[in-house]
């Protein structure tokens, strides 16, 4: 008997068009399954429903059958299948319920009620697993976004369940701490549904893909047979990583970062400095909880330095890690109105994929059209320095191109400075790399 099955699954939130039409699927004990398609083509709909979320907790319209471990979703709260499905979403600022590290991950544990004396060594090993075993007692709000995203990951590890649901597991997460995740997460006995808009480290440990599309499924095949169709069909989820542009740049300095310290309860960064012109693309990149967000906000003047100054040439703008903590208007037009006018703001729409969304309220678009939302926000304000903090978190590849095209045709317009732990796509879009160092040196190449 397969572990999950979906029969003939219909659903649609409320007063909007079905996320879902007709999908069937089964997953077996011990199964990898990748989700893949385009930003708002259903994948995290299908998760939720997975976990039973669908429809108990979003409401809506529910055909057809959810079962998980012989018990259906449509008579099984979501609290009676909690330690039996583990699920770890997109937002983990959004997870996030306690104070410090290890209590959020007991936190899972002492709801599905584990034996006490086996919590705190459950805690450990999952921590462990992600790459965190020292955060035990740090605060969830001292630490980088990408550590946050292993505390979720370690919260779900650590009940141990039957079904292990993964909505963009490792969107904030390095390239080694992805890979190390994967390693760990999926060799157990779970059954696990993957949704990712990176799929370079998950292909490789799947054993099936499904690729939906406008809430239907386009694609349902072994890893294998999955790529060759994908390379036939959607080449841009299986394109390998470009070098970096070989471009000359020519320009006056628009920021200047000079033997810059900072820290919060512990030191971030000490002594950097960091040149960025006008014409260029930088990409930051290094491990989590390296000082990037830092640097990036101290470019763009949401903190001022500690020791050292920081000297810009005109204006400056940045795109937050998570955009959807600060959409404020009843409209995507009105929200990129903020900073200009609304037919300007149609217009950066329209750059941004979002042409015919202009009427949609921010909190109905996917995860991936917000993203794209807040970057029409700041693009539209045409600033000297952009700064971007992961502008490609649940952002699907054919999105993650179009944006590195639209990046790279204005790149004379301004300095533009990306944090991101997506390889490709710095090496698309960037003249050059900084990395952070895990010391903290800074590394210019």
């Amino acid at each position: 008997m397969a572990l999950a099955r979906v029969d003939r699954l219909t659903f649609a939130y409320p007063e909007s068009p079905p996320a879902l039409l007709e999908v069937s699927l089964e997953v077996e004990r011990g199964e990898v399954v990748l989700l893949l398609g385009a930003s708002g083509s259903g994948k995290s709909t299908l998760v939720r429903a997975l976990a039973g979320l669908v429809p108990w907790f979003h409401g809506g319209r529910f055909e057809g059958r959810v079962e998980v471990a012989g018990r259906d979703t449509r008579s099984t709260r979501p609290t009676e299948l909690a330690g039996t499905v583990a699920t770890v979403f997109q937002d983990p600022e959004d997870q996030v319920i306690l104070g410090r590290v290890d209590s959020e991950v007991a936190f899972a544990l002492e709801n599905v009620g584990a034996l006490p004396e086996t919590i705190l060594p459950r805690v450990h090993r999952a921590l462990a697993a992600v790459g965190i075993a020292g955060f035990s007692d740090r605060s969830v709000t001292e630490i980088s976004g990408g550590e946050l995203q292993r505390v979720c990951l370690a919260s779900a590890l650590a009940l141990e369940p039957e079904l292990l649901l993964l909505d963009e597991p490792t969107s904030q997460l390095d390239p080694a701490g992805a890979e190390a995740f994967f390693e760990l997460a999926l060799g157990g006995e779970a059954g696990v549904v993957i949704s990712e808009q990176r799929p370079a480290n998950a292909l490789r440990y799947a054993d099936r893909v499904l690729f939906l599309e406008q809430g239907r499924v386009l694609l349902d095949a072994r890893r294998d047979d999955a790529v060759e169709w994908l390379a036939e069909h959607r080449p841009a989820w299986v394109e390998q990583q470009p070098g970096f542009n070989q471009i000359a740049v020519v320009g006056e300095v628009a920021c200047s970062v000079e033997n810059v310290s900072f820290a919060y309860e512990r030191p971030v960064l000490e002594n950097v400095s960091l040149e960025l012109r006008r014409g260029e693309v930088v990409a930051l990149t290094g491990p989590n909880g390296s000082g990037k967000t830092t640097l990036a906000k101290l470019v763009a003047g949401l903190l001022e330095p500690q020791t050292g100054r920081v000297v810009r040439a005109g204006t400056a703008a940045m795109l937050l890690q998570d955009p959807g903590r600060y959409l404020v208007r009843e409209r995507a037009d009105e929200e990129v109105a903020l900073g200009s006018d609304l037919p300007r703001a149609r217009k950066m729409l329209a750059a941004v994929g979002l042409a015919g969304s202009e009427a949609r309220h921010p909190r109905d678009l996917s995860t991936g059209e917000r993203e794209r939302l807040a970057l029409a926000t700041v693009l539209v304000a045409d600033p000297d320095v952009l700064v971007l903090d992961e502008p490609t978190r649940g952002v699907d590849p054919e999105r993650r191109q179009e944006l590195a095209a639209l990046l790279r045709a204005h790149a004379a317009e301004r300095a533009t400075l990306v944090v991101t732990n997506d390889r490709a796509f710095a090496h698309a879009v960037a003249d050059r790399e900084v990395a952070i160092a895990p010391e903290r040196e800074p590394v210019l190449a």
